[in-house]
């Protein structure tokens, strides 16, 4: 379903000397149908993956393959064409686009208000307030990253990238959304990495994976992973409180 190819990616240092090198030959494969979780140390490169995969980032180099087809050239829009989908962890505001018109165009019909409204209770907010509002200043950060991820269900990709879609949201909301990505395990059509460090979500894993100094450090199935994270044993060279998941909210 989607493999990477010893993927590297490397800045110019701001001094002008040399580069920075933020992933460092990163190999993994995920299956149709799967979930992929991406945890690690803040700093380590999981945002700028997510970002390789969706083609808002180019890698310096390696492979980037797509259910067989090779994509690593491909663009947002031409990725997104194939059935890619991402949620920022930081979403962009549209001002002049109501909640239903962006929900309207994830999903590329024309959905009634009760479709509409599902989508947002899915997600934690009272819903039929929110259809005639735009996505812009007016909204939290916590309304507007919700109204991302509702957009992103709403379009249902071959696969969804969420990145940290627990930052900003609230412990109510919060609870709300791990019942969503739960149905996630019900569809065997649709593919799913989200990044995060919260156990919760992380409890839904097929497969779990450390990503740390630009690394794939460890990858498997949770019950692999899980205890190498608790005891710190993993392979990461870093303290394991930067690891470590977060329990509460």
């Amino acid at each position: 379903m989607l493999e990477l190819k010893n993927i590297t990616f490397k800045v110019d240092n701001l001094d002008g000397k040399g580069e920075i090198t933020i992933l460092d030959n990163v190999s993994f494969k995920i299956e149709k149908g799967k979930i992929l979780i991406i945890t690690g140390p803040n700093g380590g490169g999981k945002s700028t993956l997510a970002k390789i995969i969706m083609g808002i980032e180019k890698p310096t180099s390696g492979q980037i393959l797509f259910d067989g087809q090779d994509v690593t050239n491909l663009s947002i829009t031409e990725r997104a064409r194939l059935g890619i989908g991402y949620a920022f962890q930081q979403p962009p505001r549209f001002k002049g686009v109501t909640v239903k018109k962006l929900l309207n165009l994830a999903s590329g019909n024309k959905l009634n208000d009760d479709a509409c409204c599902e989508y947002l209770t899915n997600v934690g907010l009272c819903s039929k307030e929110y259809l005639k509002r735009d996505v812009d200043a007016s909204l939290s950060g916590g309304e507007l990253k919700r109204i991302e991820i509702a957009s992103l269900m709403a379009r249902n990709p071959k696969l969804a990238i969420y990145d940290e879609p627990e930052a900003g949201i609230d412990l109510w909301s919060f609870s709300m959304l791990v019942d969503s990505f739960q149905k996630f395990k019900e569809n065997k059509d649709q593919t799913v990495v989200i990044i995060s460090h919260q156990e919760r979500i992380i409890d839904l894993a097929d497969e779990l994976m450390i990503i740390a100094d630009g690394k794939v450090q460890n990858k498997g199935t949770k019950e692999e992973i899980m205890p190498m994270i608790q005891s710190g044993t993993t392979n990461c060279g870093c303290p394991i409180k930067e690891v470590a998941l977060t329990h509460e909210r």
